[in-house]
């Protein structure tokens, strides 16, 4: 199928000299994207021992395998997939861009983070850009059209029953398209089994892998609602500061994401405690849970997607004051707020108090309450600047990326 992310790399390879590091989670298409951008690439994966093996004895003997003296076989480009498995992956790397990456296509995927861009004295910095691969989601399976200008796309009709499944299936593309239940369960079996019991082995030096499982799991019934280490700690026998190391580790291979709060000028404002949600969704509790999450995945997408185009620097947040007033999310822009939005499973005929107040104590140029259950409409939120307004979620998710 067709996904946004064809267009995003494909204006990648045509303007930029950078390599392209696509990191995602497991099975959500990371390989086959990288594949359609570029059509003939050499392949190499370091999960094919032959692959490894090549990888290990250096850049020039890639290039050899890959017939890079040929400059038909040069303009196809490279793909390295799961790379960061090799433990010294940057510097390979390094290697390879410095002597054959000028006007080489290369574009390098992992199932971990490749968040090298973290640290600024890193080897690789300016070699690559990166770009993170979400789920399905709304937008996408409205259309693939996108303008990488702005942040809004053109409204695009819903497809029905679009947001109901994505719900159930969750936005992994083989389940979501299967769209059968016996095979999510299955699937979600497997993958959870290879992500635990292969990958994190590989990948981390925790030797407790089934209490960072367990960790894995307590988080479900706990989506959407400020985690307590402590408690967490006695649930699992372990110290507070293993808990946290624990959930670094999950947020590293993309089982969770953190959504922090946002303090900045609000009085009496929560500053420490984070709110967990589940990349995927559909192991979120049924209900308001699992309705929250899908907003928060739809949101955390659209502020990746912004900040990897070069829009600006978007992060996501809650807000929530000690007296208990609470706005789901909030997303920054360079720092200042930009959006609102309050998550509902139902219509509801007034908004929130605390949405008005936020927003205008911002001066927030988007404001919404989504509601799950309402019907879709041709409405455009676009149209909504400086104007608080309650809205469906599928009308909201229609025109994120």
């Amino acid at each position: 199928m067709q996904r946004i992310y064809q267009t995003l790399l494909s204006d990648h390879f045509a303007r930029n000299r950078q390599m392209a590091f696509l990191s995602g989670p497991r099975q959500v298409g990371k390989t086959t994207l990288a594949q359609q951008a570029l059509p003939g690439a050499a392949f190499f994966s370091y999960d094919n021992p032959s692959a490894a093996h090549a990888i290990a004895a250096g850049p020039d003997r890639v290039a050899e395998l890959a017939g890079l003296a040929d400059p038909l076989h040069a303009r196809n480009g490279v793909l390295f997939d799961e790379l960061h498995k090799f433990p010294r992956w940057k510097s390979f790397l390094k290697g390879f861009f410095d002597v054959h990456g000028d006007g080489l296509p290369v574009a390098v995927t992992g199932s971990a983070r490749l968040d090298v861009y973290k640290r600024g004295g890193d080897s690789l910095m300016g070699r690559y850009f990166p770009y993170r691969i979400h789920p399905l989601t709304v937008g996408e399976l409205a259309g693939t059209a996108i303008d990488l200008e702005t942040e809004f796309r053109p409204p695009q009709p819903v497809p029905a029953g679009a947001l109901g499944a994505l719900l159930q299936y969750g936005g992994f593309p083989e389940p979501f398209l299967k769209g059968e239940r016996r095979f999510w369960n299955r699937w979600k079996r497997l993958r959870l089994e290879r992500l635990f019991f292969e990958d994190l082995r590989d990948l981390s030096r925790v030797q407790d892998l089934r209490g960072l499982r367990t960790l894995a799991e307590l988080l479900a019934p706990r989506v959407g609602s400020g985690l307590n280490m402590a408690d967490l700690a006695a649930d699992l026998s372990v110290s507070p500061d293993t808990v946290k190391t624990w959930l670094g580790i999950l947020e590293s291979v993309y089982w969770c994401f953190p959504v922090r709060p946002w303090f900045r000028n609000v009085a009496s404002s929560i500053r420490k405690q984070p709110k967990y949600y589940l990349w995927d969704w559909s192991l979120a509790p049924e209900g308001g849970p699992r309705a929250e999450n899908l907003v928060a995945s739809h949101l955390l997408k659209a502020v990746h997607w912004w900040t990897d185009t070069g829009l600006g620097d978007y992060s996501l947040h809650y807000l929530r004051t000690k007296q208990g007033q609470e706005v789901d999310f909030l997303v920054a822009k360079d720092n200042v707020p930009f959006l609102l939005a309050e998550c509902k499973t139902s219509p509801r005929a007034t908004l929130s108090p605390a949405l008005l107040r936020f927003q205008a104590l911002f001066s927030v140029p988007y404001a919404f309450q989504v509601a799950l259950d309402a019907p879709a409409s041709e409405l455009d939120p676009h149209t909504l600047r400086n104007r608080p307004s309650l809205i469906s979620a599928a009308d909201f998710f229609k025109v994120l990326p």
